[in-house]
């Protein structure tokens, strides 16, 4: 028999008014379970199911969106309160770490500086040079205005192949005739010297008509000491050679250093003494040097090298310089010159005149009086000339900077203009230099120099 489905009307005892669903409601029941069973499947469903027409049409996708929207809704508020107590916790960390990160930051950069050999001692040398630098700053602003701006300035004439291989040319305004020339090497401790720095000096010949050639070279670590003589004697050649198109006297060139420059030039001019000496083909010649004078220089260093370390420039980095303790003899011409095996060499040196201070505790003077008695003892025409109570740059750079007259650079005239008689009267009548800077400056200067 055919099941059919009856749909009866029941009553709903514990609706009310108002529950959600209808209080009438629907059996759906078979007649097949009616004949064989008293036990009956119910199905409850609203009444309202039936009739389409009482349906409410209510959307359920936003009603979905909407549960969905607030669950999410609470569950970012909860997330936005953890995260934002998270990121108070790691700001809070993120200070602290930034505190020690800063302090780690200096203990390691205070310990590489130890390391690298600049200690206390340099720091307050640094600072010693800065306001040395600015008590002075009167004088550089106009040595340096005439360096960049003056028409009797050749700068920067390349001499050879290697780096910072140029030199600066100082010519003097009255071009009648060939001029003497200075070919200088500057100073600067064989870590900071630089061709600018012979500026004051170049200024102050070339007012004499003596042309000044300025030579640069490598410095340390761009090069070490054998490389500082070969650009030295590089440059030496190149005046040698060229000179004569500036207007200069090939025949009467002077070879000067001053501090570092003093030495790396009389190494230069000793070991081309060697190579002549040996026979070996050179570039230039000793003899074509009249004269080589020393200013401040230092040429034992198997004396010297404690009293650097002393100072702050320290053993370790010293050693470096001159290529390692084994070098040390070889670039101490002092030494150098008394070995029996370079008599030949010693023999066709040029006269030797080393200036030095008498107060100069950087390089004692000593270094210079003894240089010059070793050179005396092997038949060198040499002499030492000590000025009291100078200090290192007091003969470079403040005595030329007080203006009037300058003991050691009239000196260096008279030796240079010895045998003219026309350019030694005109020294004669020439004006005294102008100061350039006050004197209280000057004497704070000397005061807080660290050299």
């Amino acid at each position: 028999m055919k099941s059919q489905i009856n749909i009866l009307p029941i009553s709903n005892p514990n609706s009310s008014s108002s529950s959600s669903f209808s209080s009438s409601t629907m059996v759906f029941r078979s007649e097949d379970d009616m004949s064989t069973s008293e036990t009956t499947s119910r199905i409850l469903i609203p009444s309202s199911f039936v009739d389409e027409k009482k349906i409410e049409t209510r959307p359920f996708l936003p009603r979905s969106l909407s549960y969905t929207n607030s669950v999410n809704s609470k569950s970012y508020q909860q997330q936005r309160r953890r995260r934002v107590a998270s990121d108070n916790s790691l700001l809070s960390l993120s200070d602290e770490r930034r505190h020690y990160l800063r302090q780690d930051v200096g203990r390691m950069s205070f310990n590489l500086l130890k390391y690298l050999g600049v200690g206390y001692r340099w720091i307050i040398r640094f600072l010693a040079l800065g306001c040395y630098a600015f008590f002075l700053m009167p004088g550089f602003f106009q040595v340096g205005y005439y360096y960049f701006f003056s028409k009797q300035i050749r700068r920067g004439i390349v001499y050879g192949d290697q780096p910072r291989n140029r030199l600066d040319l100082y010519l003097p305004k009255n071009s009648d005739g060939p001029k003497p020339i200075v070919a200088f090497i500057t100073g600067g401790a064989w870590i900071i010297g630089y061709k600018a720095w012979g500026s004051l000096l170049g200024q102050q010949l070339s007012e004499r008509d003596i042309i000044v050639a300025c030579i640069d070279y490598r410095n340390f670590p761009q090069g070490t000491i054998g490389d500082m003589v070969k650009d030295a004697s590089q440059g030496i050649s190149f005046v040698c050679n060229n000179i004569a198109e500036y207007g200069g006297d090939p025949n009467r060139i002077y070879l000067m250093g001053q501090s570092a420059g003093a030495h790396i030039a009389a190494c230069a001019l000793l070991e081309q003494a060697i190579k002549e000496a040996n026979g070996e083909k050179t570039s230039w010649s000793v003899s074509q040097m009249k004269s080589y004078f020393g200013l401040s220089g230092g040429y034992n260093f198997y004396n010297l090298i404690d009293h650097f370390h002393s100072r702050g420039l320290y053993r370790s980095i010293f050693l470096s310089i001159m290529e390692g303790e084994e070098a040390i003899r070889r670039y101490s011409p002092e030494v150098m010159v008394q070995d029996p095996n370079v008599r030949n060499a010693v023999s066709i040196l040029p006269p030797i005149v080393l200036f030095h201070g008498t107060a100069d505790y950087s390089i004692p003077s000593d270094s210079s009086k003894s240089f010059a008695e070793t050179l005396l003892s092997l038949g060198v025409e040499a002499k030492s000339v000590l000025y009291e109570g100078k200090t290192h740059t007091d003969l470079f750079v403040q005595d030329p900077m007080r203006g009037g007259r300058d003991d050691m650079y009239e000196d260096l005239v008279g030796m240079i203009h010895a045998g003219d008689s026309e350019a030694l009267a005109r020294d004669a009548k020439a004006r005294p230099r102008r100061r350039l800077v006050p004197e209280f400056m000057l004497k704070l200067a000397r005061t807080v120099s660290p050299f």
